[in-house]
């Protein structure tokens, strides 16, 4: 896609469901908040297209169909990748969160199973199916599903500073995508849990988990669900923090990849080898008493091969443009 600075220099401008950003300098991060979003630092970032939504089932089994593309969640683990599994975990499958009636402390596996036979055709597992879901965002998918679509589809997945820069709207440094206020005016702008998360929710039978793509308002730049519905895959490694703000304004980065393969494991757990990658947007499972990671600035490791109920992703696509992208 071949486009002239001309042709894209109008920010929101909207072609085959694609949202054109229009670049520029911004505060990526946060210091009022988790640790892993400090410190907020300045950063620039070129003019790209974004799609409006996250991919949807709809148009990733059109990919499937093309394809003949097998997700890591429909492929049985290979032992030699898992050392010391037990034999009876290594069957295709993925994360599925389930409901409590009741919890006790902070173990999450109160509220998430892996699921054998879940993925993204049956995202319940068992005999569960897309209908009524086609419009609702592609999930159980693993960073390299993503990539694989992304790749097809003649596009890439964002970096983190792409996606907080759309996910933003125009808006910096507010603590929400659409402000400072929550829900402004009691309004929701989001899908995300309602009630005390994980055992108690009030949002009517049938939508607690994930909705239709633009079923709440976009964000200034016209991108719908870029907070809440689904966490989106980034082509990022994970960092434990954001680099330190540079000294002099000349040297703001621009469009800064984050991480490396060695910085994405975790220091505290070296028996882990997998990579990993940065999640953002948070997801219909955030919630005031759990995950505020409803926001811009917040961010979330995910280890590649990992693929849950929970997660999506978007694609961008980078052009060269002539002039200043302002």
């Amino acid at each position: 896609m071949a486009l002239a600075f001309d042709e894209v220099a109008t920010p929101g401008r909207a072609q085959g469901g694609m949202i054109w950003m229009p670049g520029g300098t911004f505060v990526m991060g946060s210091d009022r908040h988790y640790p892993e979003e400090a410190p907020a630092h300045p950063v620039k970032v070129d003019g790209f297209w974004i799609d409006e939504t996250p991919v949807t089932n709809r148009k990733f089994a059109e990919f499937v169909k093309a394809t003949d593309h097998v997700t890591m969640a429909e492929k049985a683990p290979d032992p030699r990748d898992y050392p010391g599994a037990l034999p009876e975990m290594l069957r295709a499958g993925s994360l599925l969160f389930v409901q409590p009636k009741a919890v006790s402390g902070p173990d999450i596996s109160q509220w998430w199973t892996f699921k054998f036979g879940a993925n993204w055709r049956r995202p319940l597992g068992g005999l569960s199916d897309l209908r009524g879901k086609l419009d609702h965002p592609v999930v159980h998918v693993a960073w390299s599903d993503a990539k694989a679509y992304a790749d097809w589809a003649g596009l890439d997945l964002p970096t983190e500073a792409e996606w907080e820069f759309a996910a933003r709207g125009g808006l910096d440094d507010t603590e929400f995508a659409w402000g400072e206020v929550l829900m402004p005016d009691g309004k929701l702008m989001a899908n995300t849990w309602q009630g005390t998360f994980p055992t108690h929710s009030t949002k009517p039978k049938g939508h607690e988990r994930t909705s239709p793509v633009r079923s709440f308002p976009p964000n200034g730049y016209g991108l719908y669900d870029m907070i809440g519905n689904v966490w989106e895959w980034t082509g990022d490694y994970w960092t434990t923090r954001h680099p330190e703000p540079a000294a002099k304004s000349c040297c703001i980065p621009n469009n800064p990849r984050g991480g490396d393969t060695e910085a994405s494991y975790d220091p505290n757990q070296p028996e882990i080898r997998i990579a990993r990658r940065v999640l953002k947007g948070g997801s219909h499972l955030c919630a005031p008493n759990y995950c505020r990671r409803y926001r811009p600035a917040a961010r979330h490791a995910e280890p590649e091969d990992t693929s849950t109920s929970h997660v999506g992703f978007r694609c961008v696509k980078r052009v060269e443009v002539r002039g200043e992208t302002g």
